[in-house]
């Protein structure tokens, strides 16, 4: 970590325009935080094989919101100084300089040992295990790879994609077909919704110092190309439910209208290359991931 970052630590302080509860939903990122809850919840209603168990979901969904809000927080340790860079990140608690690094260090590390071992103890291993892999991957990896290669958005999609497996792990201590359907519904979703906010930002990103997209892609050709065969990719995995007998009919009809969305839009960014056609991939992906999970759980067979 950055040697900046000394003890004892300086508490949060709240300034004109900010509270202490603004920043640390902001520094625990608590709409993905909340994407993460979603998906564990979808998980474990796809691996139940008998009546739910109420407490145990709440377990499971608990400590993985633990272990999301640690990555999120211990991100924004390792990026603080980067952030100031960027308008859409500089005034986030730590490039705001209303929290210490130090700080921040405590809240995420202990969030995640906290969240790792509640799913330990009150789950099973194999949720801890996942929970744990998640984050690893995110700060290990897809953090530092974030200034060297645009191949980080793959990466990053990985540790995204892992919650419905801990969810569905939660559920039977085991891993199915469904499991990984569930990873490659998230993997494949993820893709096209990160390179359109890439896109979007990309002269923020390239002034930080990120590699979000490729060097050799002035005109987003590649971006775009690269959106919409992931937006096919998605199509294809979200059909499975219905082919390998986990969910009904009307889930694949669902589904067929849901990606059809998808791929229109996608098309649209390929078509214009725009940041208004990537803002509306970007909005169509966010509609797209709670309809169909919702319809999953509704129609499982």
């Amino acid at each position: 970590m950055n040697s900046e970052i000394t003890l004892p630590v300086e508490l949060p302080r709240e300034e004109a325009g900010h509270t202490l509860h603004g920043d640390l939903k902001e520094l625990t990122k608590a709409r993905l935080s909340m994407l993460v809850v979603i998906t564990t919840f979808v998980g474990f209603c796809m691996g139940l094989e008998s009546q739910i168990d109420w407490l145990r979901l709440f377990n499971a969904v608990a400590g993985t919101a633990m272990a999301a809000a640690a990555a999120a927080v211990l991100n924004q340790v390792m990026e603080a100084d980067v952030d100031r860079l960027m308008e859409r990140t500089r005034r986030r608690p730590l490039p705001g300089g209303r929290m210490s690094r130090g700080a921040a260090l405590w809240i995420g590390c202990g969030l995640g040992i906290a969240g790792v071992a509640y799913l330990a103890l009150a789950v099973n291993s194999a949720s801890a295990v996942l929970a744990a892999l998640t984050i690893a991957i995110y700060l290990a990896i897809y953090t530092p790879m974030k200034r060297k290669t645009s191949f980080c958005i793959a990466v990053g999609a990985v540790a995204g994609a892992i919650p419905p497996m801990i969810g569905w792990a939660a559920a039977r201590s085991s891993f199915g077909l469904g499991a990984w359907v569930l990873f490659g519904i998230l993997f494949t979703w993820q893709m096209p919704h990160f390179l359109a906010i890439a896109w979007m930002y990309r002269d923020e990103y390239a002034q930080a110092g990120f590699v979000m997209l490729k060097r050799d892609d002035p005109s987003g050709a590649a971006t775009a190309t690269t959106s919409l065969l992931y937006t096919l990719g998605l199509g294809l995995v979200s059909l499975i439910p219905f082919t390998a007998g986990m969910n009904s009919g009307a889930y694949l009809l669902g589904a067929l209208l849901l990606d059809c969305g998808m791929l229109g839009f996608a098309l649209l960014f390929l078509m214009q290359r725009e940041r208004s056609s990537a803002r509306l991939l970007f909005f169509a992906s966010i509609i797209y991931l709670p309809l169909l999970l919702g319809l999953m759980v509704c129609t499982k067979s």
